[in-house]
């Protein structure tokens, strides 16, 4: 993978991305799985990328995901779980000096995210992302802002080593960020993957058997995935 990794040409700003407003973050890069933005690479950056997404966001990885963190899942859906519909999007990211995310707990139609590190070694491993905790124990998110550094408790830093993943459920308390890059001409390498989730009204789809669990093959007729 980092033999095929995206050269800075490929990668735009993630505002450009629409993703944020205008001149937000100018320090985070990025590159969508898109067949748009995976036809700027060359013939053989692309074809490894084509061929990597093609498995990565197919639902057979997704619904293994899911399956994983079931408990959680349900701890915030409930027998919901059943009739939202999930998909999933990924981005390879570039982070420069000076980029930094105030603590949050991603958007609410976020259900999960994993953070590939992918340095070329460990020397940098203190530019991981952080859990936080509010310094106001009571205090909840549904999500969306991002919050200052100084009104929070950083807990750990997953650290940013070779083949290494930090991955997280949302809910209202999964507060993360990244304090300040000051490493100069530093690329923090990361290949992010999230999991969405749309929430339906409960008379779209029927209510599961008592006691039937999530399962591969649910989840497949839920989102739409083949055998």
């Amino acid at each position: 993978m980092r033999t095929h990794w995206p050269g800075a040409d490929a990668l735009v700003t993630l505002a450009d991305t629409g993703r944020v407003s205008k001149g937000a973050y100018p320090e985070r890069f990025v590159l969508p799985f898109s067949q748009a933005d995976l036809q700027k690479l060359d013939d053989k950056h692309r074809a490894f990328w084509l061929e990597f997404g093609g498995w990565f966001l197919q639902y057979r990885f997704m619904n293994s995901v899911i399956g994983k963190f079931e408990k959680y899942v349900r701890e915030r859906f409930g027998d919901d779980i059943f009739r939202n519909t999930y998909t999933a999007e990924s981005l390879v990211v570039r982070d420069l000096t000076n980029y930094s995310i105030g603590p949050h707990t991603d958007a609410p139609h976020r259900l999960l995210s994993m953070l590939f590190y992918c340095p070329d070694d460990d020397s940098r491993a203190h530019l991981g992302t952080s859990i936080y905790m509010p310094l106001d124990a009571d205090f909840r998110c549904e999500g969306g802002p991002h919050y200052p550094h100084d009104r929070f408790r950083k807990v750990k830093t997953m650290e940013y080593r070779r083949n290494s993943l930090f991955a997280f459920i949302k809910n209202n308390y999964s507060f993360h960020g990244v304090g300040r890059i000051d490493d100069q001409n530093v690329q923090r390498d990361v290949l992010l993957y999230d999991i969405r989730v749309e929430q339906h009204p409960r008379e779209s789809a029927p209510a599961p058997a008592p006691g039937s669990g999530l399962g591969l093959r649910m989840l497949k007729r839920l989102v739409g995935g083949g055998n």
